[in-house]
């Protein structure tokens, strides 16, 4: 109830004025039954504009941050993302990540869509990252079809770190499904999976124009932000350096 309320009366209404979405290949969203879209993940508002331009309800599987902020802020944002259909995980790894797959079968064999950002983390800089094979897992075990779908423009709109988006237009690619039934029963094969994922990023890197990164883009986060920590500390280095020749020129 309140996911038809925010999408038709609260959100949609506004957002469809400011940034005016188009959309390619809605004909490529089933009108009925299980599927997985795919999508890349440039910002925030992913999650925002593709449910808003999609004819049926998608359930995305959602960081479990999300969930558990604590006071007044934290309980609206638990409201909204239960609202629009998010469902918490976390994403630690190990266990956790049989969870979120368990988590991600429930939706599919229930016959809903099931959002998935295969880069498993929002893109640093605008590129393409290498997927998680979770995503191979759960087409393969429900036997449903993965529909590519490309977000344009919202890393421009707003890349993380950024909270009032910019206002520009948003586009949505949605590609053609991909059937992976040919790999039927083997969803043990680590090696099917690393080549049902790649053969999704590939039609992602197509649908979407960008540059593919062959790493996690959780590795390439960590890169950046140890290249930042480096920067800073060489900083102060060269402003201690210049106080210490500061007072001995004294």
């Amino acid at each position: 109830m309140l996911y038809q309320f925010l999408k038709y009366f609260v959100l949609g209404p506004p957002l469809r004025l400011l940034f005016r979405p188009w959309v390619e290949g809605m004909e490529n969203i089933p009108s009925s039954g299980p599927a997985i879209l795919a999508s890349n993940h440039l910002s925030f508002s992913d999650s925002i504009f593709l449910p808003l331009m999609a004819p049926r309800r998608i359930t995305f599987l959602a960081k479990a941050e999300y969930f558990t902020e604590r006071g007044i802020k934290g309980r609206l944002k638990k409201g909204f993302f239960a609202g629009v259909g998010q469902v918490p995980i976390d994403r630690s790894g190990g266990r956790a990540s049989e969870d979120a797959i368990r988590k991600g079968l429930e939706v599919l064999r229930k016959g809903d869509l099931l959002g998935i950002y295969p880069e498993g983390t929002r893109s640093p800089d605008g590129r393409l990252y290498r997927g998680k094979t979770g995503i191979a897992r759960m087409a393969l075990d429900a036997g449903v079809p993965v529909i590519p779908v490309a977000m344009i423009n919202t890393f421009d709109i707003q890349p993380q770190g950024r909270v009032m988006p910019k206002i520009m237009r948003v586009g949505i690619k949605i590609g053609e499904p991909l059937d992976f039934s040919r790999y039927e029963g083997m969803s043990g094969d680590r090696f099917v999976l690393r080549s049902v994922t790649d053969e999704i990023m590939y039609e992602l890197m197509l649908l979407s124009g960008q540059e593919y990164v062959d790493t996690y883009a959780a590795k390439a986060k960590a890169d950046l932000a140890e290249a930042r920590h480096k920067q800073e500390q060489d900083a102060l280095e060269v402003d201690r350096v210049l106080v210490d020749s500061g007072s001995k020129a004294s």
